[in-house]
């Protein structure tokens, strides 16, 4: 480092990048709190408000609101008025902190963000030990997290537009379909095709009891109960039963032997059956996911998905990763037999991939 000449404004601009980072990160816990709080929910339902009056709204200390404030409005998730010393909520903001039903509710990902601390010995002992850490053993936050923030892509894009991008599918789930939801968590996917589609029926699957006894909870309580059932087991182990239609979602990648999990499903499949593949958008290159949606998704898998294939795995199957990309996914679908891989829709956070045996 005495050595290397520093190039003066590279550096200025790297300082610069890396405040705004500590800034959104030292923030991350005071987003929690809001939405713990209530007070996004208030802010969103009583208009502009002084900070006292937003304490006597949430029964909170005056004092400790009236900092919180001062963080999101600095950050821009709240809105100041010099003239009146009020603050506000604007309705875009309000979509994405105050609604738990929109499908846009971010605060999902900050229960997983809290989950990673959390994590944090057992994760540098992963990395140290190349044993992996199974998603099992993580904090309990990330469970729900990650259903809660994975719900509300899949409520807006599920139904509406990936089901029908596939070849003759939703004709088949509203005939009648046999379908398997595979690494199916708390169930959240599952549940939104059962509510969409009465006449089909439907069976979740994972590895996690924990994951499958709230999935059962939520299929009762959404009315669905009867058409749902949820099973422990993994991808490699479900029944075959001949599925219509077997799903993933943003759990390929997280298994420890993908190629042979994928010819299993082959076999559980219906004649003329359709595996269904969704999965963190991704370039096929390192270079190709260098912008902030990648760093995510990256983060993700060495935090989760890797380790956990990684404790799948016989010690000798690389781990596919978050952002393994498409190449790499219809490489080992191919493998395992499927004749037809396509890539059947997508989003900015989301490939959609159909295969057929």
């Amino acid at each position: 480092m005495a050595t290397t000449a520093i190039d003066g404004p590279r550096l200025e601009a790297f300082m610069g990048q890396a405040v705004v980072d500590l800034a959104a990160a030292f923030s991350a816990p005071l987003v929690r709190l809001g939405a713990r709080l209530g007070l996004y929910r208030a802010l969103a339902e009583g208009g502009p408000t002084t900070p006292t009056e937003l304490a006597e709204r949430t029964g909170t200390e005056p004092r400790m609101v009236r900092e919180w404030l001062g963080n999101q409005a600095a950050g821009g998730y709240v809105t100041y008025d010099d003239a009146t010393g009020r603050y506000s909520i604007p309705p875009e903001q309000a979509i994405a902190l105050a609604d738990k039903e929109s499908e846009l509710y971010l605060l999902g990902a900050y229960d997983i963000l809290a989950s990673f601390f959390a994590d944090e010995d057992r994760l540098v002992e992963a990395f140290r030990s190349g044993a992996g850490l199974s998603w099992g053993e993580h904090d309990d936050r990330l469970f729900a997290g990650t259903e809660a923030f994975f719900r509300a892509g899949y409520r807006q894009h599920l139904v509406p537009s990936w089901l029908p991008a596939l070849e003759g599918v939703v004709e088949k789930l509203e005939a009648g379909a046999r379908v398997a939801d595979v690494g199916c968590g708390h169930g959240a996917s599952t549940i939104i095709m059962a509510d969409a589609f009465p006449a089909s029926s439907f069976a979740g699957f994972d590895s996690h009891r924990g994951g499958i006894e709230r999935a059962r909870e939520a299929a009762a309580e959404a009315g669905v109960a009867e058409r749902v059932r949820f099973e422990i087991a993994g991808a490699d182990a479900l029944p075959v039963e001949g599925y219509d239609l077997v799903c993933l979602f943003d759990a390929f990648h997280d298994l420890g032997d993908p190629a042979g999990a994928a010819r299993h499903l082959r076999e559980t499949l219906a004649p003329n059956g359709t595996l269904m593949l969704v999965e963190p958008q991704a370039g096929d290159r390192p270079e190709d996911n260098l912008n902030p949606v990648g760093r995510i998704f990256y983060a993700g898998s060495a935090l989760i998905c890797v380790p956990h294939a990684i404790s799948d795995s016989d010690g000798h199957t690389p781990a596919l990763g978050a952002q393994a990309g498409e190449a790499a996914l219809r490489t080992v679908l191919e493998q395992a037999g499927f004749r037809s891989v396509r890539r059947a829709a997508e989003t900015p956070f989301n490939l959609v991939l159909e295969a057929r045996p």
